[in-house]
């Protein structure tokens, strides 16, 4: 049973059993949400059968029956907030550009990188979300090579980036290097929003443990 709404990341379900639409991505044998918002459901209409004749010796006919399609998923965008302008929410992605300062949620965890989708470029809110990647070697500017991707990120933090490279056909590539850059929303494995102490920890204010981050100095 699909649920009801969707954030960044969430598994829908598997493809075997849906296809892809709009707001989501396939990965692996799963399709995942791109976009926080409703989950919507349709089965496209079946296709007609075909009837191919058969020689006239046999008078009968053999009916040729297409495979059912699979149901597909989408994501419907909530409408814009009061507290956001519509200003700042573009009605068409404007691509992402070498510098662009961006906001990204953490879909993904790999040994050498991280997987997160793109929701904010240069300030305005992207109507479709992209993909991005930041490389161990792109977290930070310091001892690049005891990197553990696990400790600076977790899945569903919220992450200051900047685009440091157009990247390939999957992803842009992001980086976190500078000060400024890196994790600036994070939710404790008890599942309460923590606030950050130093430059590599936040805090729980309900437990009060501590988890390792690669944490956004504040402006």
């Amino acid at each position: 049973m699909p649920p009801p709404t969707a954030h960044p990341g969430l598994l829908l379900g598997p493809s075997s059993a849906y296809s892809s639409g709009p707001g989501t991505y396939l990965h692996a044998s799963g399709i995942y949400a791109t976009l926080a918002g409703s989950v919507v459901t349709t089965t496209p209409p079946f296709p007609q059968p075909s009837t191919t004749p058969t020689p006239s010796t046999t008078h009968s006919s053999t009916t040729n029956k297409p495979p059912n399609p699979l149901p597909q998923f989408s994501i419907l965008p909530p409408p814009p907030r009061p507290g956001i302008p519509s200003r700042l929410i573009s009605s068409r992605n404007a691509l992402p550009t070498v510098g662009d300062i961006v906001l990204a949620r953490v879909t993904r965890l790999q040994t050498r990188q991280v997987a997160m989708a793109i929701l904010v470029v240069g300030g305005r809110v992207c109507a479709d979300a992209f993909a991005g990647v930041v490389r161990r070697e792109d977290v930070r500017g310091w001892e690049v090579d005891r990197v553990l991707v696990g400790e600076a990120f977790r899945v569903g933090d919220v992450v200051r980036g900047v685009v440091i490279s157009l990247g390939d056909q999957a992803a842009y590539y992001l980086g976190t290097a500078r000060n400024e850059l890196g994790v600036i929303m994070a939710t404790s494995e008890d599942g309460n929003p923590m606030y950050p102490i130093s430059w590599k920890e936040f805090r729980d204010p309900v437990t009060g443990r501590t988890e390792s981050r690669k944490v956004a100095k504040p402006f």
